[in-house]
């Protein structure tokens, strides 16, 4: 580590590292958690500080925080997320290093942490996978299922390096993340960080950890299958395109084709299914725009290029005109069935014959209300985002 170019950064009253930890009922291990990280800063020369942002803790935490001398900041508003957030908007480091208190994380060694961030990353991720996972330290089911699994949807999700999602002891400078506007409350603000600075393409790094049996005797806050599930439906609703498009492009895709089969098939009664897939489809690909536009509209994602080309080509008139070409086209068939029915004098129809002009009929008449409708709905959205 180079302590020279550490002591440089620390010519000011200013800490240069904030290492905090969120906290509720954490006094079996607050404390040496605290001396860890403070013996750290000694070591090391570094001016930093240690704060510890309590969630409403009962059991002396905050008591056990103040005489070891770290700062405390009390979130009143409940969760992981809660108080990380407050804890980060309360801390004074130029870096920031957060890590559970029940002593799983070593706060006695974040030298690649600062090492990394004092080259230029934004985003420090630790690694349990690939620093080691003590026995004992990580159920079978998060270390073999839930957080390799939730962790490759998220780099299939994201253009993300991280192998690690979920680790919780990470650095970054405090700038950068607050320009995230990071909002969740509750443990997917893990993921929520991760995502974002993916998105946004910040300079983001790993590094291997150790992750050691907690130190206590309660069971932990995080429930297994509520929060994997959060996480889960975070990476969803941040990604439209694996959420709705791609889902809706194959369904149309397979719908089409089936109709188009059907169309000289005696199984005529199938094309209610088949046309029903197309309609389902084009439904969840502009779920997937509206979606896409909402997010970038209230900055929840960053505005891409290639989407507002998409906008400025299909807009509102465009939209207009392929719907109503689509309730035409409905109209007209449905007229031509009609006069079918008309030539047998309104009596018993051959339900192979008619069905095959109904069902498309009616197909593209509700396509072309959905486009138009959908067209409108869009144009609000692009105002707002415009």
């Amino acid at each position: 580590m180079e302590v020279h170019h550490i002591m440089s950064e620390t010519d000011t009253n200013k800490p240069l590292v904030t290492v905090v930890m969120p906290c509720l009922n954490e006094a079996e291990t607050l404390a040496i958690c605290i001396k860890k990280a403070q013996q750290y800063f000694v070591r090391h020369n570094i001016n930093g500080e240690v704060l510890i942002a309590d969630n409403g803790s009962n059991d002396g935490s905050q008591e056990i925080a103040t005489q070891m001398g770290a700062r405390v900041i009390h979130i009143a508003e409940k969760g992981y997320g809660s108080a990380l957030r407050g804890g980060i908007f309360s801390a004074e480091g130029k870096y920031i290093i957060m890590g559970d208190a029940d002593d799983s994380y070593d706060f006695s060694d974040l030298t690649l942490f600062i090492d990394k961030l004092q080259e230029g990353y934004d985003l420090v991720m630790g690694n349990r996978f690939k620093g080691g996972i003590k026995k004992g330290a990580m159920p079978p089911l998060h270390r073999y299922l839930g957080n390799p699994v939730l962790s490759w949807i998220g780099r299939l999700f994201f253009p993300s390096p991280c192998g690690d999602f979920h680790c919780g002891l990470r650095g970054f400078r405090k700038e950068a993340i607050e320009s995230l506007d990071l909002r969740t409350t509750g443990m997917e603000f893990a993921s929520e960080m991760v995502v974002k600075a993916s998105l946004y393409k910040m300079k983001i790094a790993e590094v291997p950890i150790i992750l050691y049996p907690d130190g206590r005797s309660r069971p932990p806050h995080l429930r297994s299958w509520r929060d994997g599930w959060r996480h889960l439906r975070f990476l969803l609703l941040f990604s439209p395109r694996w959420l709705f498009l791609y889902p809706g492009i194959f369904l149309m895709f397979i719908g089409i084709i089936s109709t188009i089969s059907l169309l000289t098939s005696i199984k005529v009664h199938s094309l209610i299914y088949s046309t029903t897939a197309i309609i389902i489809g084009f439904q969840t690909v502009t779920f997937s725009m509206f979606t896409k536009a909402f997010a970038i509209s209230e900055g929840l994602i960053p505005d891409e290029p290639s989407f507002r080309k998409v906008f400025r080509y299909f807009n509102l008139e465009k939209g207009l005109i392929i719907g109503i070409l689509l309730l035409l086209m409905g109209i007209t068939s449905s007229i031509y069935a009609l006069k079918i029915w008309e030539s047998s004098l309104f009596g018993t129809l051959n339900p192979g014959e008619t069905m095959r002009i109904v069902i498309p009929s009616v197909t593209c008449l509700a396509l072309g209300f959905q486009v138009v409708f959908s067209s409108f709905f869009l144009s609000v959205l692009g105002l707002k985002r415009n």
